[in-house]
């Protein structure tokens, strides 16, 4: 039985679109079988999942076009018709005969008694459930009007869609629109993920994400190495108890730096959050209008306005950033917070403000142990390019900024990418809820307060995102998306530190 759901994969593992391509013949002959074996398993599996998920679907709208995705589109028509169910297929060429394995599918489906029409608005309002094959992963370029309209019609539908592979008119490697791009419910992907469908308005696309080995997977990801990797919750074990002789110098000496006049509230939930995550002494540099703010119930925090040459002596780890500003009091903390942690080596999360005052530097800093924290716009300054162009290649430029900076970068969003230089990795983790003020602060402090206890930046900055994303989905889970606010994380990254 093929093992179909994604949580439950055996890999986690992404490949890109060439990659699948190159060689899933190849492991399907080492697997035994041919490639029309796989999309035959292919048009089962999708099958299964609308036979899973919509039960009570009757009439199956499914829209093919004219390559192997077309193919597949026939195998689950097919599936559908023979289970008794009402199937309407519609081709962007419905006189057009298919060549090599979808060709095949489509002799099926015709001599099973189907029949092949144009598409119709109409048709839209007969279905229960919409089958997308349109296009496969071989598109490169901006979509012809012919399926834009098509596509523009899905999108508009009440019933649910499922999208076979990949949503069609989206780059299953980078997860951007060519012009226009099918919103799936439910997406089922073949023998590799795709690194599009996981990240930015890709993850947004393919909606549910369902993954089907197609009984080759283990001789695939023998012959492919993976470009980037699915993180989740379970790869991790929580910090567990502690040492019995530890004391609170064990945990680390954490400086968060921010907060100018009127932004109080960034560094704070910054500083309060390395707390809940366990950092042994948390000491906060802040501009002299927020001392109060900052320090006002919470004692634990050691919260000071002067002497910063001294708190950074004091400090193993530094977060600086949240609320930090861009004045002349922002640059000089910055200026010597930078000089600081470059001369003597000092693991550093550089986040908000200050990234923006770091792509405004003549050189660029090094520091061994380094995260930066950039959401897309952060990114796009720092690179000196367009916010489009980040979200339209966010595993390119989460590598672009990690080079660059030689630091550890988050790319924040849906599908939040950790990038090493060397490799990158995927937070599955995450909802909109996470979607409001203060919530890149408490991250920030997640991943200072990691670093303080002595984790590796890479394994911080890894684990740090994950807790951050999981905790905002327990929340949402319990009381819903809207309303979530930054602190309410707190208690949640509480519990799973404690794991």
């Amino acid at each position: 039985m093929l093992d179909t759901q994604l949580s439950s994969s055996l890999s986690y593992k992404l490949f890109r679109a060439d990659q699948v391509r190159e060689n899933e013949g190849k492991a399907a002959a080492e697997s035994g079988c041919d490639l029309a074996t796989l999309m035959q398993r292919a048009g089962d599996a999708v099958y299964l999942q609308c036979q899973e998920r919509f039960a009570n679907s009757d009439v199956y709208l499914v829209l093919v076009g004219q390559g192997n995705n077309a193919g597949d589109g026939y195998i689950t028509a097919l599936n559908a018709k023979q289970a008794g169910k009402q199937v309407i297929v519609c081709a962007v060429e419905p006189e057009r005969t298919l060549e090599g394995d979808a060709g095949d599918a489509q002799a099926k489906w015709l001599k099973a008694g189907g029949k092949i029409k144009a598409f119709e608005k109409g048709d839209i309002d007969k279905a229960d459930i919409i089958i997308d094959a349109l296009l496969g992963t071989g598109i490169t370029t901006t979509i012809r009007n012919e399926f834009a309209d098509i596509i523009d019609a899905v999108n508009s539908a009440v019933p649910p869609v499922v999208s076979i592979d990949v949503p069609s008119g989206l780059d299953a490697n980078t997860g951007q629109s060519m012009g226009r791009c099918v919103q799936a419910n439910v997406t089922v992907t073949f023998v590799g993920i795709k690194p599009g469908l996981v990240t930015g308005a890709g993850k947004q696309s393919c909606g549910q994400l369902v993954y089907a080995d197609l009984g080759v997977g283990k001789a695939f990801q023998s012959l492919a190495k993976a470009s980037a990797t699915l993180l989740n919750i379970d790869h991790f074990k929580g910090m567990g108890p502690r040492d019995v002789h530890s004391h609170k110098g064990t945990y680390g000496r954490l400086l968060c730096i921010g907060g100018n006049k009127g932004t109080a509230g960034a560094i704070r939930l910054a500083s309060e959050a390395a707390l809940r995550s366990g950092a042994g002494m948390v000491r906060v540099y802040t501009h002299q209008s927020s001392v109060i703010q900052v320090s006002a119930g919470r004692p634990e925090l050691m919260v000071t306005d002067s002497d910063l040459d001294a708190a950074l002596e004091w400090a193993s780890c530094v977060v600086i950033g949240p609320g930090l500003g861009q004045d002349s009091w922002a640059e000089e903390a910055f200026a010597i917070t930078m000089k600081h942690c470059q001369a003597h080596n000092k693991p550093v999360v550089i986040d908000a403000d200050a990234l923006n005052l770091l792509c405004k530097q003549s050189t660029a800093y090094t520091i061994n142990e380094s995260i930066l924290t950039p959401h897309a716009g952060e990114a796009a300054r720092l690179l000196g390019v367009s916010v489009d162009d980040v979200e339209g290649d966010r595993f390119n430029y989460a590598r672009q900024c990690s080079q660059r900076y030689h630091a550890v970068c988050v790319l924040k969003g849906a599908g939040t990418l950790i990038d090493n230089e060397k490799k990158t990795w995927v937070c599955r983790h995450g909802n909109p809820a996470l979607a409001t003020a203060g919530s890149g602060d408490v991250l920030s402090g997640i991943l200072g307060a990691l670093m303080a206890q002595g984790l590796a930046v890479d394994i911080a900055a890894k684990y740090g995102v994950v807790l951050h994303a999981k905790a905002g989905d327990d929340i949402a889970q319990q009381y819903g998306q809207r309303g979530m606010i930054a602190s309410d994380l707190f208690d949640a990254v509480r519990v799973l530190i404690n794991q």
